[in-house]
């Protein structure tokens, strides 16, 4: 079968801009969770259906795996003060070894730079990049801490790294509701968004019900980084740490259709299959129209912003233009977007 030609219109950035109403930015949470609202697109019928969350498993396709990803999201937002005084904001983005660890500074620092934290907690300033980002290692009475022991710390004295559209201060809640109800591997700085619906008991039934496996990658601030280039094809995909469980890579290996459950799982999905099937590494792969999916065949998201690499993945699995025609009917029925706000299952 030929694969329909992409259009110049498909590569063109400003197509995947939108307007949407301030008041459709989703502050807080579904609650209970499984109450977020759920829009169901069937490619087959082409066809349409409003539901919510809780009425996912009436939807999915008989003899349909689930993948999972099962990060979990780290206080990664840390304020302290230069030794002079000056308060200083500090956002983890990812390990890139051991000890170095890739940052954003607000406040102006240089290389050698200090900045102090509560729990004796110290971080020195290696190196300054071109984009904005810093790599620094942190210290806990001058003790060189490794990433896995610079973990409780932050889950003491840091903040959940709410994202910058969901504008208020993180709150007691958020430890909780920004965490899906199975994460497990600590390391990433966003949720998985799709996954923040399922309820404990949802989940459970799904899987007693489903074949399932899981994945982890461990989401970065770059998700949330818009598409600037006027040809998507030009942009710089960021990269994620990424892990394939023995029992994911058995049912990837096999022909059992997948339903991916987000974005994430879909990125290293698709990065195993289409990269040589390795099992972990770093996963920057960017899938739009002209990168369309091998491997995953149903998809499960929430509703994302305009112009980012988040909506192309989406048009990579139904075109733009039915992409458009979904998130304006999304804007006309007011379901809420981004990462607190409503799903769309596209089977």
């Amino acid at each position: 079968m030929m694969r329909k030609k992409v259009s110049n219109k498909e590569l063109r950035t400003s197509s995947y801009d939108f307007t949407l109403p301030s008041e459709l930015i989703a502050a807080y949470p579904a609650n209970p969770r499984d109450h977020a609202r759920l829009l169901v697109y069937d490619r087959e019928t082409d066809t349409i259906t409003h539901a919510h969350f809780y009425d996912l498993e009436k939807f999915i396709p008989k003899e349909c795996a689930l993948i999972f990803n099962d990060t979990k999201v780290i206080k990664a937002r840390l304020f302290g003060h230069k030794p002079s005084g000056g308060k200083i904001e500090l956002l983890i983005n990812r390990p890139l070894n051991a000890v170095d660890i890739n940052v954003y500074i607000r406040g102006k620092v240089k290389p050698q730079s200090e900045i102090i934290f509560d729990e004796d907690l110290k971080a020195q300033v290696i190196k300054l990049h071109d984009d904005g980002s810093r790599e620094v290692n942190f210290f806990q009475n001058d003790k060189l801490l490794r990433f896995e022991d610079l973990l409780p710390i932050i889950d003491k004295i840091g903040h959940i790294p709410l994202p910058p559209y969901i504008q208020r201060e993180d709150e007691k809640e958020d430890a909780d509701e920004y965490q899906s109800v199975f994460g497990k591997e600590a390391g990433a700085v966003a949720a998985p968004t799709a996954s923040l619906h399922f309820t404990p008991e949802q989940h459970a039934r799904i899987c007693e019900n489903h074949t399932h496996a899981f994945v982890t990658l461990h989401v970065g601030s770059g998700t949330f980084k818009p598409v600037e280039a006027d040809i998507i094809t030009n942009h710089p995909m960021h990269s994620e740490y990424y892990d394939i469980s023995n029992a994911a890579k058995e049912l990837l290996d096999s022909d059992t259709p997948v339903l991916s459950i987000g974005t994430t799982s879909t990125r290293t999905i698709e990065f195993y299959a289409k990269h040589g099937k390795i099992q972990k590494g770093e996963a920057n792969l960017f899938l739009h129209p002209q990168n369309r999916p091998s491997r995953v065949n149903h998809l499960l998201t929430n509703f994302h912003l305009p112009k980012s690499t988040l909506l192309m993945l989406v048009a990579s699995f139904v075109g733009l233009e039915k992409t458009q025609e979904l998130y304006a009917e999304a804007i006309k029925e007011k379901y809420r977007f981004y990462s607190y706000g409503d799903a769309m299952l596209i089977i």
